[in-house]
């Protein structure tokens, strides 16, 4: 896999497990050019590659955006063209699954975020992680 410049912004197509892996892989050699250490690279590619099987899972397919915002944080955007999240106090409450898990997915997700948000609808969703170097 080529190496993309610290400042480019990735794009990646999710339909299938070989999309997350991708995401993952992609976002993690991002972070590490970008500086972040070993365990905050880590991190990182744990939450693509939550964001990217939520795609899968829900959504069907969609799209993760991987960028550095220019100044301090990397940004990971997750969307589709899914049914929605019908209630994100829920969906963001640990422990709460729909599909048989643990529940960790998206209170994971915001609990090491630095910044968070969910857009969605009954068009889709967009999900927002974005991590500061420490």
């Amino acid at each position: 896999m080529p190496q993309e410049p610290a400042n480019s912004e990735i794009r990646v197509a999710i339909s299938r497990s070989d999309g997350v892996v991708e995401a993952r892989q992609r976002g993690r050699v991002m972070a590490s050019q970008l500086g972040y250490s070993p365990s905050e690279a880590t991190l990182i590619a744990a939450a693509i590659s939550e964001l990217a099987r939520n795609i899968v899972n829900y959504a069907g397919r969609g799209e993760i955006i991987i960028r550095h915002d220019g100044q301090d944080m990397l940004l990971v955007i997750a969307q589709d063209d899914g049914p929605g999240i019908v209630d994100t106090q829920v969906a963001l409450r640990p422990g709460y699954s729909t599909s048989g898990g643990l529940g960790l997915g998206l209170p994971g997700i915001r609990r090491i975020a630095d910044h968070f948000e969910i857009l969605t609808n009954s068009k889709g969703t967009t999900v927002i992680f974005g991590k500061r170097k420490r």
